[in-house]
């Protein structure tokens, strides 16, 4: 059975044997949305009260330390099933999910959360699941998991930037050859600044696979959270951008937020953290 059969098969029982995803998922087809268009490109803003754990996640070393691994394998809940991939990776369901099929790839081991060495294992699970687009948060780009390495996959259609692919806060790099793109992206890879005592550039990767093409986008920042995730009383927006924003889809777990946000604010926090 080839992995996307597996997986169609891995989301209907799960959501048949598991309370919580499937409670979840069906509270995602209620979730307010609203677009914007934000400097002549189209954001979606979707408020997700379930998603306030990741928006809010405590990613500083002392608070990661005191805390159990929730992707390492002996932590996860029981209810959670998932399938192999390469040997190196596991294929969950995300029971906190932002898209109708969201699915987290946990690496079999506990171990950070760099990029520089799986981007091909990226390339790979991208074509064999060619109907999603697959993401990479890195460490201080919205992981909420930074110390055990994890890619997530969303359904295609879902993320505006599939069909608004002219943006000027990322890299893209489009063929149809594996190692052209490996080699593309290595080379932006290294050109990406590395702030003092971090292990990788900061970025966040989308990518996905359609008519024998790899599309990756590579998104370079220079911020974790922007001003408004720390400020207090209206000022306050509790936001902490990832993958998902930076593909067209900004993630509000506070009704409040939700309600206000505006294009400008989505522009300002863009050009503060990218």
């Amino acid at each position: 059975m080839m992995i996307k059969e597996e997986v169609k098969q891995l989301f209907e029982e799960q959501l048949n044997s598991w309370e919580l995803a499937r409670n979840n998922y069906k509270a995602l087809k209620q979730v307010k949305v609203k677009t914007l268009d934000v400097n002549g490109h189209l954001y979606k803003v979707q408020f997700n009260p379930a998603r306030i754990t990741s928006s809010a996640a405590k990613v500083d070393p002392k608070s990661i330390s005191e805390r159990k691994c929730f992707l390492c394998s002996e932590n996860r809940p029981p209810e959670q099933k998932g399938i192999p991939f390469q040997g190196k990776y596991t294929i969950l369901i995300n029971p906190y999910p932002i898209f109708p099929r969201h699915l987290t790839i946990p690496a079999l081991e506990h171990t950070p959360q760099l990029i520089a060495s799986r981007f091909g294992d990226m390339l790979d699970l991208t074509q064999q699941l060619d109907d999603y687009t697959v993401f990479y948060n890195g460490q201080k780009s919205g992981a909420s998991a930074p110390d055990h390495f994890h890619f997530q996959a969303g359904n295609k259609g879902f993320l505006p930037i599939e069909n608004d692919r002219n943006r000027e806060n990322a890299i893209r790099i489009e063929s149809e050859n594996k190692q052209e793109i490996l080699d593309r992206f290595q080379q932006a890879y290294n050109s990406l600044p590395l702030q003092p005592d971090d292990n990788e550039p900061m970025l966040n990767i989308l990518t996905w696979y359609e008519n024998g093409k790899w599309t990756t986008f590579l998104f370079p920042r220079k911020k974790h959270r922007p001003a408004c995730y720390f400020a207090e009383g209206d000022a306050n927006i509790l936001i902490s951008p990832a993958a998902v924003d930076m593909g067209g889809v900004f993630i509000m777990p506070l009704e409040k937020d939700f309600e206000k946000i505006t294009a400008a604010d989505i522009a300002n926090i863009l050009d503060e953290v990218c």
